[in-house]
Order: C-alpha cells, then structure tokens, then sequence
C-alpha cells in the first residue's frame, strides 16, 4: 500500500503570494508556452492530506494581450467563428463515436482519473455501462444537501444492474493472465456497491465521495486488467527511442522557496504510454537520469508551469552517447485510432474533430514544450496546464491536438497554483511501472 503523500504547511503567518504576469519575459522563450502562441495505475494510492493555513484566494493578473485573446475566444465559442489566427478545429463539436462516445457524453470530463480510464485501450462496453454511472456520483454530488443521495441513489443502481447484466461479457474481456485479480477487484467491486447502498440509506452523504473514489479505483484495476500486453507497434523510426509500453507513476518533491504558506509538496504523475509511449518513455528515461533533480520552475504566470530547460546553451537533453540535442516527435492519439499520429498536428492533418484520447481537460494536465514552428523539437522541456477556462474551455481549446499529453497530476494538482519561478524540484521517482520501459538509455550510459 502506498504512503500517504503530503504538502507541509510553514508555522509562519501566511501573506498572499505574489501572481507573475504572463508578460513577464524569460530567456527561455523558444520553448516558452504564451497564451496567443503555444510554441513552445497500477497501484491504488492511498489520497493525498495537504494541509495550509490561512490561505487566501489569490487574484488572477490579466495583460491587455490576455484579456484581448479572452474576448476573442469568447466571440469563437459563441459564434462557431475561428477567432484570431486559430482554425476552426479548436471550436469544433466532438465527433459521433460508437459505443465509447455515447457513454462518456455529458458535461466535459475534467477529473483526471476518469480521463485516465476512459483513455485505456479496452474495447469492453459491459465494463464502460458500469464505470458511467459511478462516474456520473461526482455531478450528482454539486446538489446541495441531502437532496444529492436520490441522484447518487439512481447512479448507483444504474451501475449495479449492468454489473450484474454485462458481468459475464467483463470477465471474458479480462486477458487470461491477469482473469484471477481481475475476478477478484469485481468481487471487491460488488462488495463496496453494497457499502455505498449503506451509505446511501443512512443519508451519510459526506461518506459517499470517498467510497466512490475506491470503487473507481476497482473499476480501473478491473479495465487495467483487460489490457494485454502492448496493443501496437510503435512506427519503426521510433523503435529504438526509450518507450514507455504502459503505465507508470512518479512523485515530484518540490521545495518552496518564497512560499511563507508551504515548505514542501509531493505531486503524484500517472504517465500514459498506451497513448504517448515516445512521450512518456523519453520523461521517465530522464527522470531515471535525474535530470530534473535540482532543476528549479523556470514559469508560472497562472496559465501553465514549466521546466526542463538544463542550465547552458543548450535547450534540451544532450544525449552522452552523440553529444547532440535529443529530441522526440509530436505525438497524438485519437479516438477511434489504434496508434498515435506523429509529426503532425490535428490541424495539419484535417482531423479538424477529432478527440484527442488525453485531452488538456485537467487542472494539472502534463504534456511536453516544444519550438513553435517545428512539431518534431521536444526535448526535455515539460509543462502542466493550469486550467483557463476562458482560454482554454475542456473538450474545445486550442492545446488539444497541438501538444503531446503524456499524464495527468493525479493527486496534490490543486497546489500547482502556488509553485514560483525559483522553486525547486528536489527530486522525481519512479514509484511504479518503470518494467514498461524499453530501450532505457540511461543503463546504456551506466
């Protein structure tokens, strides 16, 4: 069972933090994201206990550039009209899919969790009819009161009745050398359904957000299960590259230099090689070379954070072994497809509705920088969004199909907000899935 991580709090008394304007120059500009050119599970954890006094609401900064593109965002979604230099692909309604699209539809999925579900390779509707429902908790919760148990209620015995309908279909989706523990989460499944009905009963509605995350987390283990194996092969001119052949998951220790709320916290990264194995395999070879260790944040303007970028010249990853700049191409994956695309955007492609299987819908999505004119020019550089919903609404914003999402922060996301330029990351560890990664560069270096 994995340890609780934490955010420590400091005993001084808190001020508001300083907000950096998005136009606050760096000297990392070629990899810097702006807002008008955007150029640059197999374990379940136990959740995160951060803890903070006198916290206050900081107040969001806006330049006239900023404010400019927000109305001219605003004018697109309302209009279906591009507004400024940007297609028509970011404002585009999600296309028809079968099966999966009908179940997922709805109000935009922002919790990292359910995009990490919904973005496995499974093709299994028995297990998606009972995930849905169990999902859909969250939005009966926004009710006020006790009123939200009726609709918690419904949701609950929806998921039961196609548990009990479909199970035969799930257990035949499970891959045979992983039926035994897949056999054993749904019994564990069917057992908390029924502690949830308890909960539900007692009108105990402060105990319901916390059974559901666990029977989620049944859920994902049950869908985690059906998945056999590698389900592609990656374009051979990538073959060699470090490759991240499933999942896995790192802890971020950040130190808080300036910070006089916070001292430290650990952020928890689910790293998605099913849909970015060059993405995710080239992040999680250099954490192995603690390349990031002692790197501090070099942005946070209250749009995304940013770091990666090694001190000298160069603006990248020197790999040791050709002295040169390594670099990764741009890599999406798309509903409907059984591989990523690579080298292109969505934009480039025609794929003006396509849905990208890692959207940019969650506060502390991770994807990679890169140079704006050249898709194929990642390195190191990596970035989270923090979420803009005036710039970047979920499910139609103008990042998705542009950037590579490789992972979402899973736990402590919320503390994203309080990182400075200065910070420093003390350390990123593989806690679990590093057995997925082929081609690791950093035993060839030694």
């Amino acid at each position: 069972m994995a340890a609780i991580l934490s955010c420590h709090h400091s005993a001084s008394p808190a001020t508001p933090s300083k907000f950096i304007s998005p136009s606050i120059p760096t000297n990392r500009n070629r990899f810097s994201i702006s807002h008008k050119q955007f150029g640059t599970l197999s374990s379940s954890p136990l959740p995160i206990k951060c803890q903070i006094q006198n916290r206050q609401q900081k107040g969001k900064s806006f330049s006239i550039k900023e404010c400019a593109i927000s109305i001219a965002l605003a004018v697109g979604l309302v209009t279906g009209v591009p507004a400024l230099d940007w297609s028509s692909n970011a404002y585009a309604a999600n296309p028809v899919l079968p099966d999966l699209s009908v179940l997922i539809s709805g109000p935009p999925i922002k919790d990292p969790g359910a995009l990490l579900r919904y973005a496995l390779p499974i093709n299994n509707k028995a297990v998606r009819e009972v995930q849905k429902p169990l999902e859909d908790i969250t939005e009966s919760l926004k009710v006020a009161g006790v009123k939200a148990l009726d609709s918690v209620e419904r949701n609950l015995r929806q998921a039961s009745r196609a548990l009990k309908q479909g199970k035969a279909l799930i257990v035949s989706g499970l891959a045979e050398s992983k039926k035994d523990h897949g056999v054993e989460l749904l019994g564990k499944l069917e057992a908390g359904m029924d502690e949830l009905q308890q909960i539900v009963e007692d009108r105990n509605r402060d105990g319901v957000a916390e059974k559901q995350k666990e029977l989620l987390q049944y859920v994902g283990g049950v869908e985690e299960d059906m998945v056999d194996g590698f389900p592609y092969e990656v374009p051979e001119e990538y073959q060699s590259m470090p490759l991240l052949k499933g999942r896995a998951t790192v802890d971020m220790k950040v130190k808080f230099k300036d910070n006089p709320s916070l001292t430290d916290c650990v952020f928890r990264i689910v790293l998605d090689g099913y849909n970015a194995p060059v993405s995710a395999g080239n992040f999680v070879d250099l954490v192995e070379r603690h390349f990031y260790d002692g790197m501090e944040i070099q942005r946070a303007d209250g749009f995304v954070v940013q770091t990666g970028d090694p001190e000298g010249p160069a603006e990248g990853f020197i790999d040791p072994s050709t002295e040169k700049t390594r670099t990764i191409p741009l890599e999406i994956t798309v509903e409907g497809e059984k591989l990523p695309f690579y080298g292109s955007t969505l934009e480039e492609l025609g794929l003006y509705k396509a849905q990208t299987k890692l959207p940019f819908n969650a506060f502390g999505t991770m994807a990679m920088a890169r140079d704006e004119f050249e898709n194929n020019s990642a390195s190191s550089q990596i970035f989270w969004l923090l979420k803009e919903s005036e710039l970047t609404p979920s499910n139609s914003n103008i990042l998705d199909g542009r950037y590579a999402v490789f992972g979402y922060v899973t736990q402590n996301e919320d503390f994203l907000a309080d990182l400075k330029v200065g910070d420093v990351i003390e350390s990123i560890q593989v806690v679990s899935g590093l057995e997925n990664l082929a081609n690791p560069s950093y035993k060839i270096a030694g």
